[in-house]
């Protein structure tokens, strides 16, 4: 296959965002076509003029900028190309490959009904096409607008899909289909055998539902004396409950999962693996290392399991070992919009975000997790874990020994990790008494927590002035009684 040859299409329809399912048809697409040095093309089929919105086209484009799935050649739109569709539809018509078809709703409905009474499916009967001119004179002086029809020959349509190897349909199941409304708006058949062709694609890549379409398209293509593209059509994506993907199951835009906080990078690798394999038990894969391995023979049939709990797995595992200066960036919205700051306060706020986020990136697996894990650095603990209340206030000499470890603290110089552990250390020393009971106390006092980052580095963090304060705050509460529990996040 030469890199020259391949050229792959995403047609998405803006009468909606992007949704997941879409979101991984694109990954198939752009892989593919890296993989094999072509070209990645877009395609909006806005051809539902009353249904498609620019807005939605915008989210679309926003969504695949977002994943960082760039294509090659401006975007195609078919609401611009109604003339050559209609010219294509005549050309059929010219070739006696198409007809018009003048029937009414309500004649097709009584033969919808006629079919349903011999409990037989309904397929147009095809009374139209052999039409004669003086038939048709008449149809136009009563001021019937036709469609135009497909001619459908018997015989059997073949082709080869490279997830469903040979497929086979008998054109005895398929009508007489509509390639031109009365209004001369294309149907989908007829639009997308023409771009597909014209724009040069050499490989569908597209959802399984599409399928059933295809024996149709091999017709017209066929029709046309035009080569036909090769198909690989994908499996459905389905919920844990094995049911069609949908908002039940979660957020299921590509701009909710944005908003979420997931990165990017574990969007496109959480759903590049819904349904293909890179042969091998590899989960966490670049971007590049996706392109290298990807190949359409390891798409499955099977229909793929979509499953938020490992894609918050996924993203907390990118989290951990992403940039921090990056990292930090994308996190900077999510702390914004948590505690209100405007443009000005969100910068000012960066390094210390920064701070932050080394620290805790860890310990969250979503961009949004950073500010409601990590509210102690911004703000004094309302409450206090109840649990660790039980067993780190308990003590009554507990009041005490923060109060001396504030002091400490607060003569403490430089105050760094390593310092502070010393002067930590040695209090307990003097004390006679364990680290470990100064740690889980003064952790609870600062933090209103008993998990978190290393304590040495969270007080270097936090600084001075806010520890010793949440210290002298937490022996008051603690001697007098009077703590305030909380449940808290994780």
């Amino acid at each position: 296959m030469k890199a020259s040859e391949v050229r792959v299409r995403f047609a998405p329809s803006p009468t909606g965002y992007l949704h997941i399912g879409g979101a991984r048809t694109a990954v198939f697409n752009y892989l593919f076509a890296r993989k094999h040095g072509g070209k990645f093309l877009l395609r909006i089929e806005d051809t539902d003029l009353a249904r498609s919105g620019q807005d939605m086209v915008q989210a679309i484009l926003d969504g695949l900028t977002w994943l960082g799935l760039s294509w090659d050649e401006p975007p195609v739109y078919q609401s611009s190309r109604f003339p050559i569709y209609r010219a294509r539809a005549a050309e059929l018509v010219e070739k006696g490959r198409a007809y018009r078809c003048y029937c009414t709703r309500e004649e097709l409905e009584r033969e919808r009904q006629e079919a349903r009474q011999r409990g037989e499916g309904y397929r147009y009967s095809g009374r139209c096409r052999h039409l004669t001119a003086e038939q048709r004179a008449a149809y136009e002086r009563e001021g019937r607008k036709p469609v135009i029809r497909f001619a459908v020959e018997p015989g059997v349509t073949r082709f080869y899909d490279h997830v469903h190897g040979e497929v086979e349909i008998n054109n005895a199941q398929l009508d007489d289909f509509v390639l031109l409304r009365s209004d001369g708006v294309p149907t989908y058949h007829l639009a997308v055998v023409v771009d597909d062709h014209e724009m040069g694609i050499t490989h569908v890549i597209r959802g399984d539902d599409h399928l059933s379409n295809t024996p149709k398209q091999v017709l017209l293509y066929e029709a046309f004396g035009w080569p036909k593209p090769e198909f690989a059509h994908v499996p459905l994506i389905l919920g844990p409950d094995r049911k069609r993907l949908s908002k039940r199951h979660g957020a299921t835009s590509v701009g909710e999962y944005a908003s979420k906080g997931y990165l990017p990078e574990a969007v496109v690798n959480f759903i590049a693996l819904l349904g293909w394999s890179p042969g091998d038990d590899r989960e966490i894969m670049t971007l590049d290392e996706m392109i290298q391995a990807f190949d359409l023979s390891g798409i499955s049939k099977a229909s793929a399991i979509f499953d938020e709990a490992k894609l918050e797995w996924m993203n907390g595992v990118y989290i951990s070992s992403y940039d921090l200066a990056k990292l930090a960036e994308k996190a900077l919205p999510f702390f914004a919009r948590e505690f209100g700051w405007d443009e000005e306060e969100a910068k000012r706020q960066r390094p210390y975000v920064e701070k932050v986020v080394g620290l805790l990136k860890f310990r969250v697996k979503k961009l949004g997790d950073f500010p409601v894990v990590g509210r102690y650095f911004f703000t004094d603990p309302d409450g206090f874990e109840a649990e660790g209340v039980r067993k780190h206030f308990v003590d009554a000499d507990v009041p005490q020994w923060l109060e001396l470890l504030a002091a400490e603290l607060e003569r403490c110089e430089p105050f760094e990790a390593g310092v502070i552990e010393r002067t930590l250390r040695d209090l307990a020393q003097r004390l006679g008494i364990k680290a470990a009971q100064l740690i889980h106390p003064s952790r609870l006092a600062v933090t209103g927590r008993t998990g978190g980052p290393g304590l040495f580095e969270l007080f270097a963090v936090l600084g001075k002035g806010v520890v010793v304060r949440r210290l002298r705050r937490a022996a008051e509460l603690v001697r007098s009684g009077a703590v305030p529990e909380a449940e808290l996040a994780q």
